[in-house]
This record gives C-alpha cells, structure tokens and sequence, in this order.
C-alpha cells in the first residue's frame, strides 16, 4: 500500500465494527494531511476523508491537502454533530497517546450516542507509520543531509572560550539557514563534564581544551525528522577519553552490521550493549541502543533491551546511538541513522565518525 497517500492507507485498514477514525493530535494530522497546523481534525470512514479546520487554515489547508475534502467549521460542536449524522457513524476510534482526557471528554458531548473507542487507533497509524515510502524516505534523507551541513560547518566555531549555547544556537542558524522548516527538536550541546548528561540542557559553560563536546541535534523537513550525534576533542584528547571513544564507536558499528528485517529488536540492541560491557562500561550506558524517527524524533521501532519479541521490518528508519557516560567526568555518544532493508541497512549518515581533534 505504501503507493497510496498516508489517508487512503488508513481508510483500507479501518477494522470491522468501526465507521471511522478521529485524528487529533499534531503529528499524526500532519502525517496524514502534510499539512502543519495548530488547530484541526481528520475524520476518516473507508469512503470519504475530511480534515476539520478553522478560517485561520482554511485557505491554505485547501491549497495544500491532497485526498480529501477540507471543511471549515466556526462550531466545531456542530460541524461535527452534522457529520456524524450524514455519514451514520457509531463506533469511532480514538487515540489514546494523543487524546487527553479533556479532550475525550469533550468529543464525547459533541458526539452523543456515537461510541468512541480507544486501544486500537495508535496501533493502527503506528504500523502505517513504521513502514517509510519513498517519498517519506527522501525528505528524511534531505534533514539528514541538512544535519551535515551543520555538522561540516559548525566544526571551525568550536574553539576554547566558546559557550555550549552559542554554538548550540550557531548550528541551529546554521540548518535553518539552508532551508531547513525547522530543528528535529531542542538541540544537545554539552562539554567536559556535562558531556556525561545523556539529555544535558546547553547552558553558558565555555568550552576547554581537553573537553569532549557532544552535539545531539537534527533537522525538519516537511514534517519528517533527522537525528545525529556527534562527540568531538578539543585541543586535546587523553588516552581514557580515546579508549572510551573508540569502544562506543565499536559498539555502534557492531550493531549496523547485523541490522535487517526480521531481526529482533533487542537483538540490535544487544549487538552495541555486549561491546560496552565487555570494556568493563555496562553500568554507564543506561538508555536504549536506538528509536525509530519519521513524523516523531522518537517513534517505533525500539532497539531496547525491553523491546520483547518485536523485529525489524524493512523500510523502517532506526537510529544507533550507543553511548558511555562517566558522572562528572566526561561522556560519549556517536548516532546514525540507517534504513532498514530486507538485507541488511543503508546507513543515512554519512559524516565522519572516527574521532576529530579541533
């Protein structure tokens, strides 16, 4: 199916028992409109798909949206209530992640005598969402390829002196500057010993020789995501950083390798997880190996040791981000991003990953 629109793929895949689905939330609307946007719905049944919105989106959402009608609602209430009339619905589905309860309460006194049923919809867009098309592919791939750029160029910037926020803000002009809609999310620039904060905050720490600084940033285009880590040396790089470096970077290319379809997820896992812990590390890696990336920077598949029996299908998009972390001393991440094929993987990242001394 994955030559159909997002919405056709939902409308084939309504199950039995349910007229339709109500889409809320922002990433999946815009999963399946490609349309960005604060306010609005998609209500699709297996025979027709609108997209619900206010006069602020009307006239670009109709200029926009492709495979279904766009109707502009002054009363959501009423528009609503006069769609579920026309179109017979009683059994609707709902998400659960992206619905809170306000707001499940609120559409059930919109919709009285129609059921809204839950536990079925966010599995449903997540299976669609797992399996990337072409086109889908291409725009990941052309955030990646703005994720280098920033890469390639924010190197000379970083020197002694320099604050982990201004370069932090440098990369992102830097992206955003060759076209980029916007950052995958809040950039991760940390040096010395905030480098050992997996998720550390970019604060006014001024950057020392000796240092490594980790950098964890991406790109956003047309709604799909990149994700890249990169750590580097500044001025100087002591044996145990090195050791440590050159173990993470083991780990990660041990788990590309074994990469494809039909792997388990954990399995991906285990491959980095089993490198670090056999140097001695076990304890300083406490997250997972990788996350899937799409419309969310964290989205399906997990290489999780938690992940249980799920595997790897082809056309997937994971990261590989094993990482070490010392408290209060220094850290190390390196992330890629690979497409998942029926062999093996494409890796998307193609900056270096042997360690740079600035």
């Amino acid at each position: 199916m994955l030559h159909m629109r997002p919405i056709e793929r939902l409308m084939k895949s309504l199950p039995a028992g349910a007229d339709a689905a109500l889409v809320i939330s922002g990433h999946n609307r815009r999963y399946l409109t490609g349309f960005p946007s604060s306010a609005g719905l998609v209500l699709a049944t297996r025979e027709t798909a609108l997209f619900l919105t206010d006069f602020r989106y009307i006239e670009a959402a109709r200029r926009t949206v492709r495979g279904m009608e766009c109707v502009e609602y002054a009363s959501l209430r009423e528009t609503l209530s006069s769609l579920a009339e026309r179109l017979c619905l009683r059994c609707v589905l709902t998400e659960d992640e992206g619905m809170t309860v306000a707001e499940y309460r609120r559409f059930s006194e919109m919709l009285p005598g129609v059921e809204l049923r839950g536990g079925v919809l966010d599995g449903l867009l997540g299976g669609l969402r797992l399996i990337k098309s072409p086109e889908e592919l291409a725009n990941i791939k052309q955030a990646q390829a703005l994720t280098e750029y920033g890469f390639d160029h924010i190197l000379p910037y970083i020197r002694p002196g320099r604050t982990e926020r201004e370069i932090a803000l440098e990369l992102e002009f830097l992206i955003r500057k060759q076209g980029a809609e916007g950052v995958a999310f809040d950039f991760i620039v940390v040096s010395g010993a905030n480098s050992s904060l997996p998720h550390g905050v970019p604060g006014d720490k001024a950057v020392e020789k000796g240092d490594f600084v980790t950098m964890d940033f991406g790109a956003r285009v047309d709604g799909w995501h990149s994700d890249m880590t990169r750590t580097v040396a500044v001025g100087s790089c002591s044996p145990e950083q090195r050791w440590v470096y050159d173990t993470v970077l083991e780990a990660q290319r041990a788990a590309l390798s074994v990469l494809r379809a039909g792997l388990r997820c954990v399995d991906g896992d285990a491959a980095a997880r089993s490198v670090i812990e056999a140097a001695g590390y076990g304890g300083c890696f406490g997250h997972a190996t990788g996350h899937g990336v799409g419309v969310e920077i964290h989205e399906e598949p997990r290489l999780s040791p938690r992940s249980g029996e799920e595997v790897l299908q082809a056309g997937s998009v994971v990261t590989v981000e094993p990482g070490i972390y010392l408290p209060g001393r220094f850290g190390v991440r390196i992330e890629d991003m690979a497409s998942i094929t029926e062999d093996g993987c494409e890796n998307l990242t193609k900056s270096p990953k042997e360690l740079l001394i600035l």
